[in-house]
């Protein structure tokens, strides 16, 4: 060790000019004390070197706390070091003892140059693999996170989890938030990790830990949307980001009948209309038998559908909304453009024509032939029969007129006949018996 110590010092003489010329370097202006910053910044760097990080600390130590001011890269390697002295140590003590000393480095090094923004997301980083079971630091940690995202703008997107991972246990452990503040930092981890995926990178893994981790604080259930959330954004109904949330937790925890999810729901669909967000009002307004309200929305809907499947899927609902409103022609019309568009509608769509003709006895009554005013049951017959509903075939020909009846007036069966009125169909006579 001896013959060590008599090159490190031999070294550090060498290096003497050349430091003094260095930009940067403040040596102390007393010689002996020089000397010795000299020999220990030299001796500190080839332990460093060789991954001698213990040894390493030892002169290192004495360049900080003798000569703070004189390089900051005693701060950049001091992390090198006491990082790695903590690595190679077994004593639990003494290793928090360099992983503190890592975090009280880079506090100094803040404190002389003032250039956080270059190493604070590392400090987070590490103060995360040191400190992430310690109650009492966690705090300190989701703050450097915080610190970062401030000064940066964003993370790095590998970062994000571990930084939400603090965050669940500063909630669980420390209580430090209220549950909106949690679904705040949830969301503004979302969107960086969707910036970082908008570059191509693989964020699945870090978006279902993310989840997990929201999912374990039990935070969210169709109660706390409702009274938490929702009289927020009736609060400030112009929040979007508030809106945006509670729509995106109503569906994932499936709340959609909340008066939250709606007032969410309206406030997306009319900024940013889509088919789907269009669809669902306007089922909302229809399960609430707000049929007024839902027919604008449901004719929006129709206009931003792109596919046969969904115009007829609308179609139908107006169909069902010009029924209970009276209209029943458009009613008819609409539920035969929902058949044509899509097949698998035909036995909803032919199965309401027929209750439209079931009903229109009275609008079409004439009460000179049974035989006439009974046809639109025969036309509401044939409608059921397309649905491929016996039920309703069964209810309709209890209502055909009888032969007597057929007799008496002078038709003859399977003779055709006009129903007349609204429904204009052309039918073929039968009867009940």
């Amino acid at each position: 060790m001896k013959i060590k110590s008599t090159l490190l010092v031999f070294g550090a003489m060498l290096l003497a000019g050349i430091s003094h010329a260095q930009d940067g370097w403040n040596w102390p202006s007393d010689p002996a004390q020089e000397a010795k910053a000299r020999e220990f910044n030299a001796a500190y760097f080839d332990y460093m070197k060789a991954e001698q990080f213990v040894e390493a600390t030892k002169p290192l130590n004495w360049l900080l706390v003798n000569v703070p001011n004189l390089n900051e890269s005693i701060y950049i390697q001091g992390v090198t070091v006491y990082k790695g002295a903590a690595d190679k140590t077994t004593d639990a003590a003494q290793k928090r003892v360099y992983q503190d000393s890592v975090m009280a480095i880079y506090d100094k090094r803040g404190e002389l140059y003032n250039n956080p923004v270059k190493w604070i997301e590392t400090k987070a980083y590490y103060g995360y693999l040191f400190f992430r079971s310690d109650k009492a630091k966690i705090p300190g940690v989701v703050a450097d996170f915080e610190k970062a995202i401030a000064l940066k703008g964003s993370i790095n997107f590998q970062f994000v989890p571990m930084y939400f991972d603090m965050v669940e246990k500063n909630y669980t452990l420390n209580q430090a938030y209220a549950p909106e503040q949690v679904l705040s930092i949830f969301d503004k981890s979302n969107k960086i990790l969707d910036a970082a995926a908008a570059t191509g990178k693989d964020v699945t893994d870090s978006k279902s830990t993310l989840e997990t981790l929201l999912v374990k604080m039990k935070l969210i259930d169709c109660d706390f949307i409702e009274n938490k959330l929702g009289p927020k954004l009736a609060a400030d109904p112009t929040n979007e980001e508030l809106a945006e949330q509670i729509f995106t937790y109503s569906l994932q925890y499936k709340c959609i009948s909340t008066k939250a999810f709606l007032a969410a729901l309206e406030f997306k669909d009319s900024k940013a209309p889509t088919f789907k967000t269009s669809q669902v009002r306007g089922m909302l307004y229809m399960s609430a038998g707000e049929f007024d309200k839902a027919e604008p929305v449901f004719e929006k809907a129709f206009t931003l559908a792109s596919t046969n499947k969904e115009k007829g899927e609308i179609q139908m609902e107006l169909a069902k909304i010009y029924a209970r409103a009276g209209k029943k022609s458009a009613a008819r019309t609409a539920a035969r453009e929902a058949a044509g568009l899509d097949s698998e509608l035909s036995s909803s769509a032919f199965g309401l024509i027929g209750d439209l003709y079931m009903s229109a006895y009275n609008d079409c009554r004439g009460g000179e032939s049974r035989a006439k005013d009974y046809a639109v049951f025969i036309a509401a017959y044939n409608a059921y029969q397309r649905a491929g509903d016996s039920k309703g075939m069964g209810q309709a020909r209890a209502r055909f007129p009888s032969k007597e009846e057929l007799f008496t007036e002078g038709y003859a069966l399977g003779s055709s006949l006009s129903t007349g009125c609204w429904v204009g169909e052309t039918v073929s006579l039968s009867t009940r018996d």
